[in-house]
């Protein structure tokens, strides 16, 4: 249990954190350094990040974060998810997301910043931050949905599903969770199949022409939840939410 990274011209990052796959400090930090080891590995050619369990993604230990005194736990979840995202944005070769279950707050963060993502029929995508007295990942959410269902989803804390995403074009494909891993390893087997020093300059290029700087959108909406902590807000929602 935990983050694995299993090596190979197609490399395999793998969550396994239970119940829910809500990561602590430690393992958004390890999954950054998983995915950041496997693309400076010059044999990988594509990397499959997937999750085991109930879900994808479930975003940060709530539970952490309120049995840590002052704003350790908030910083160091703040910084391990940004470096997480960024990990996967930056990775030299291609990042495929397998999204199953759910794939809630920083799970947003992993699938907006990957490559391509494919997903299970049953999977469902959301930020619950506003439930929750936080912010963030809204960066990400628009590299899925339209804007203004970003500013919907937001407000509202609503879901959306994976055969919505595949309507919009950010989910590649929709599958029966039996087939969610044979189908992430065939799309990257595609990949993988490419002569790898251009599927590195297109991975390259095509960040040099993202119209938004990811990492520092990101970071900007992190200091709304820093002022939303400050105002005693943070606190207060996440007591409701235990």
């Amino acid at each position: 249990m935990g983050i694995s990274l299993r090596e190979g011209p197609i490399a395999e990052v793998v969550v396994d954190v239970p119940p829910v796959n809500a990561l602590p400090v430690r393992a958004w930090e390890e999954l950054a350094g998983a995915v950041r080891a496997a693309g400076e590995d010059p044999a990988t050619r594509v990397v499959v990040l997937r999750a085991e369990g109930r879900g994808f993604n479930a975003g940060v230990d709530i539970k952490e974060m309120r049995n840590t005194d002052g704003f350790t736990a908030l910083v160091g979840a703040n910084r391990a998810c940004y470096a997480a995202f960024a990990a996967v944005y930056e990775c030299a070769v291609p990042v495929i997301a397998a999204v199953h279950g759910h794939c809630l707050g920083g799970g947003i963060g992993l699938a907006g910043n990957a490559d391509i993502v494919v997903a299970e029929e049953a999977a469902y995508f959301g930020l619950p931050e506003v439930d929750r007295g936080a912010l963030g990942a809204a960066t990400h959410l628009a590299r899925l949905v339209p804007r203004h269902l970003v500013r919907a989803m937001v407000y509202t804390c609503r879901n959306v599903t994976a055969a919505e995403l595949h309507a919009f074009g950010s989910v590649l494909e929709v599958v029966p969770r039996e087939e969610l891993h044979e189908t992430a390893m065939r799309v990257a087997g595609q990949i993988a199949d490419k002569d790898p020093y251009v599927i590195r300059r297109a991975k390259e290029s095509l960040n040099g022409i993202d119209p938004v700087d990811v990492n520092r959108s990101y970071r900007f909406e992190q200091g709304f939840t820093f002022e939303l902590n400050l105002m005693g807000i943070g606190d207060e929602h996440r007591e409701r939410f235990r």
